[in-house]
């Protein structure tokens, strides 16, 4: 008699039971606020507002974000993250139901849409860093890469499917029932992430307050030169991607390829590329994971130089594709630096510094968007853009830490001082699985 087939396991061993849960919530999220942010700009419109008020009504979603960033990240550390996550799910769930509402019972006012929109931002600043210091603490080991690689292909493939469904659900249904539908799915995710495990994560010791936790997150921010120094890169790096992006692209487009629909070709092709660069970061482990990631902001710079020539449609098409992977090639390199050198207690304060700094200048600089276009032109100001990504990242590289930090497979877990961990640590893996293709 033969003995049964074992069962065949129908996840890796690495993707537990909360990491399963997080992919799944941050698949139903992203599917819904994707759809929501075309929604939200189009019930601006219709409403008869111009492109000023849907400035007006993003510009009130990103403005508590960064002025409660800190306290979220605080915050997270100092509570359990899971509750943290479900009650920012809970603020966007009730804050987007509303604005549904007043879409689809009449004509809202500009000050109402602002301020539903700002209660959605204020959802986000506490939800961010507990959610990367959650999805941070639920893998363990070498195949942390893998595991943030297909977290991150799971949430870029929804975002472009939730961007495309949004814009037909739009158009057939309205923009007030896409925001019911992101309110439904801010409902659900928050129920998944209830069921969140924290039994793994050592209680917190007593601290001696928000400040004095803030002070202290601030310590292990500084105290990691490859950790301030890209932060710094990046307050630049994303202020001028976003700037050629949200003002100047459009514009060229309008003016150079035809219209909306070429530059939504192109918006298309760099969310391929995200999800194709966290494919090949599945497979890839590059050993010198900062150096790697840092090689690869630098096609950040094609897009603004592709605008500024203009290429074509395709050959622009083709560039957002290539800056789409090499950013996640990036994005799963920092993640499992950050996974392996912070102490966990103090992940979420220390993504909140990250945040912090890579999002604060981008009200700046799309502000002084408009006004280089007419101090320099737009195809200076264009290659400007294109020029700084190169300056600060070569600048980065000049850092030793960013150079030499190694992959390890062992963690950090627990850290009185900030310690900075190069090729020369002795706990490095210098060989084996990582840093190769697998």
């Amino acid at each position: 008699m033969t003995n049964p087939a074992p069962a065949r396991r129908s996840r890796p061993s690495w993707a537990g039971r909360n990491y399963t849960l997080l992919t799944a919530a941050a698949i139903v999220t992203n599917l819904g606020s994707h759809g929501a942010l075309i929604a939200a700009a189009f019930a601006v419109l219709d409403a008869g507002g111009d492109g000023g008020d849907v400035g007006l009504v993003a510009a009130a979603r990103t403005l508590p974000l960064v002025l409660f960033l800190l306290i979220g990240g605080a915050v997270a550390d100092r509570l359990p993250r899971h509750h943290v996550m479900v009650a920012a799910n809970a603020l966007n769930c009730v804050s987007q139901a509303a604005f549904a509402v007043l879409v689809v019972a009449g004509e809202p006012q500009l000050w109402q849409m602002m301020l539903l929109t700002g209660l959605g931002g204020v959802g986000q600043a506490f939800f961010g860093p507990a959610a990367e210091g959650m999805l941070m603490s639920s893998v363990s080991g070498e195949q942390a890469g893998r595991a943030f690689a297909m977290y991150r292909m799971a949430m870029q493939g929804a975002g472009l499917g939730g961007a495309a469904l949004g814009g037909l659900l739009v158009a057939a249904i309205g923009p007030g029932w896409v925001l019911a539908v992101d309110a439904a799915a801010f409902a659900v995710a928050g129920a998944l992430r209830s069921f969140l495990d924290v039994s793994h994560i050592p209680a917190r010791e007593p601290g001696e307050g928000l400040v004095a936790d803030l002070r202290d997150g601030w310590r292990e921010f500084t105290g990691r030169p490859w950790l301030w120094s890209i932060v710094a890169q990046f307050s630049v790096v994303v202020a001028v991607v976003g700037a050629a992006e949200s003002v100047f692209g459009p514009l060229v487009a309008r003016d150079e390829l035809g219209g909306a629909g070429p530059w939504g070709l192109a918006l298309g092709a760099f969310g391929a590329g995200t999800v194709g660069g966290a494919f090949l970061m599945t497979r890839w482990k590059p050993r010198r994971l900062l150096f790697a990631g840092t090689l690869c902001v630098f096609p950040l710079a094609a897009p603004s130089a592709a605008l500024a020539v203009p290429l074509p449609v395709a050959g622009l098409a083709a560039v957002m594709f290539v800056s789409g992977v090499a950013v996640e090639v990036f994005g799963v390199s920092w993640m499992t630096a950050m996974h392996q050198e912070i102490p966990e207690e103090k992940l979420s304060r220390v993504a909140a510094y990250d945040w912090f700094g890579s999002i604060a200048m981008v009200p700046l600089a799309t502000a002084l968007a408009g006004p280089a276009e007419s101090a320099f032109g737009r195809t200076a100001s264009l290659w400007g853009c294109a020029v700084l990504v190169v300056l600060v990242t070569a600048a980065v590289l000049f850092v030793p830490d960013v150079r030499n930090l190694t992959r390890r497979t062992t963690e950090v877990v627990a850290s009185a001082k900030p310690v900075s961990r190069g090729a020369a640590d002795p706990s490095a893996d210098g060989e084996g699985a990582v840093g190769r293709l697998g």
